[in-house]
């Protein structure tokens, strides 16, 4: 995620380190990579220059230039503008009408049936609200059908009429039919428009004025850059909505959106989507969002995907068999399944501190763990429950098996083994005397990470 501009800013800010005297000129020269960095990021050229102009301003006022850590200042001053561009406080999604309507609008493209799947899996799961979708595009029968696709896919009911093509009969109908069922979110997709289309634009104008929405969320995909900047300006003019959705985010995204739209709009992003996952979908923290452009991670998501997924009693299972030293592959399996659920890899590598620029030139995806269980899957049951069995010639037939080569099985065992010592350890009084330590220096109400058992 911002890949390129993490990298850039990251050059930029290290102008500063290592200079035997800090000035005003080495401000302005750091100051002037930030704003080129930017620009290369389709961030537009005023939002670029008002922002470093802040920059600098600040830089100097809390005497950069005389401060023992220079660079480390400058990194936080970056920060915290970076953080107040992007809109300084989440905005959370107003659904306290009973029921609350979500109208979904946006250009062809971008992304908002799968975004309307996505947000009723969220407010279901996480919300405990029954939801209803409504199929809303008349114009494209393949989006009422991936929404009924999606909607079976996450347990939630839609509402679709193909035989009618009035959006705004459609939503009203739907509206009725939630009352009756109870549902208390009513989320609308609609069809995809381009700005210009003046006939388009007035049609969903119509479809809002009509439903009268709790929510309008304008969906942009955050790929096309500046230009979706000046869509949702079209859309708001239009709309007036109360926020916009950045899909894409796994993409090859440069920034500019997410850093620009805001100062334009003056509307809050409310969501990032990072992947087709139906889980892949985070409500949007600006201040952990200027961590992880500035390469800092975003550990506090990372641990509340982590906890998502987190089972109590599963854990209380695995402990004990850590205890007694009975950890096998089945119980590696599970975990990697685990794992996966939280979303995909390389947006997990980017919420590790260090970890997008230590494997910047390592390409990681979803396929990473692939070999791992393919290697696992040819074990019999037998070999999975007692690892120590599997001598050279299941070792042949395994790799055979998962279409891996004997080295690749080797370095399994090899790496099961060690972290089954490791386990042990960490059972012992002397591991959980370290754990002790390092739960006492975690922050106030982190309460330790998932599966960790308290000491």
């Amino acid at each position: 995620m911002f890949q390129n501009l993490q990298d850039k800013l990251d050059k930029a800010l290290h102008t500063l380190k290592g200079k035997g005297q800090i000035t005003e000129v080495n401000v302005a020269e750091t100051v002037k990579e930030v704003r080129r960095a930017l620009v290369d990021a389709d961030v537009s050229y005023k939002v670029a220059k008002d922002f470093t102009n802040t920059v600098k301003e600040k830089a100097l006022g809390e005497n950069v230039i005389t401060s023992l850590n220079p660079s480390q200042l400058m990194v936080k001053i970056v920060h915290d503008e970076l953080a107040k561009l992007m809109g300084g406080e989440v905005t959370e999604l107003k659904i306290d009408n009973n029921p609350s309507i979500i109208l979904v609008a946006g250009l062809q493209g971008s992304g908002k049936t799968t975004f309307s799947g996505k947000l009723a899996s969220f407010l279901k799961t996480k919300k405990n609200k029954k939801v209803l979708l409504v199929a809303g595009d008349v114009y494209r029968p393949a989006a009422i059908n991936q929404l009924q696709v999606l909607g079976e896919q996450i347990g939630v009911d839609v509402y679709a009429d193909l035989e009618n093509k009035n959006p705004v009969e459609i939503a009203q109908s739907a509206i009725a039919q939630a009352k009756q069922n109870g549902n208390n979110v009513i989320i609308v997709d609609t069809a995809g428009r381009l700005a210009i289309d003046e006939q388009m634009m007035e049609e969903i104008r119509k479809v809002h004025q009509t439903i009268n929405p709790t929510e309008t969320l304008f969906v942009v995909d955050s790929m096309t850059g500046q230009d979706a900047v000046n869509t949702a300006k079209a859309f708001n003019d239009v709309l007036d909505y109360n926020g916009v959705v950045l899909t894409k985010l796994d993409g090859d995204t440069r920034g500019g959106a997410a850093l620009t739209i805001r100062s334009v709009v003056d509307k809050p992003i409310k969501f990032i989507s990072t992947g087709e996952k139906m889980e892949a979908l985070d409500v949007f923290y600006p201040e952990r969002m200027a961590d992880r452009i500035l390469g800092m991670g975003d550990v506090v998501s990372l641990v509340e995907r982590a906890q998502e997924q987190f089972d109590e009693e599963e854990a209380k299972r695995l402990q004990k068999k850590i205890a007694k030293n009975s950890f096998d592959f089945d119980d590696f399996l599970k975990q990697i399944q685990q794992i996966k659920r939280m979303g995909n890899m390389k947006d997990l590598v980017g919420m590790i501190p260090g970890a997008g620029k230590a494997l910047k030139d390592v390409e990681v995806d979803d396929n990473a763990f692939k070999g791992v269980e393919a290697i696992i899957h040819s074990m019999t049951k037998v070999e999975r429950k007692n690892p120590n069995i599997i001598d050279n010639s299941r070792k042949k037939r395994i790799a055979a098996g998962s279409g891996t080569s004997l080295q690749e099985v080797n370095q399994l065992l090899k790496q099961f083994s060690e972290m089954g010592k490791m386990m042990k350890f960490m059972n012992s009084a002397n591991g959980k005397k370290m754990m002790e330590t390092m739960s006492k220096n975690m922050p106030a109400g982190g309460g330790g990470f998932p599966g960790m058992p308290k000491m």
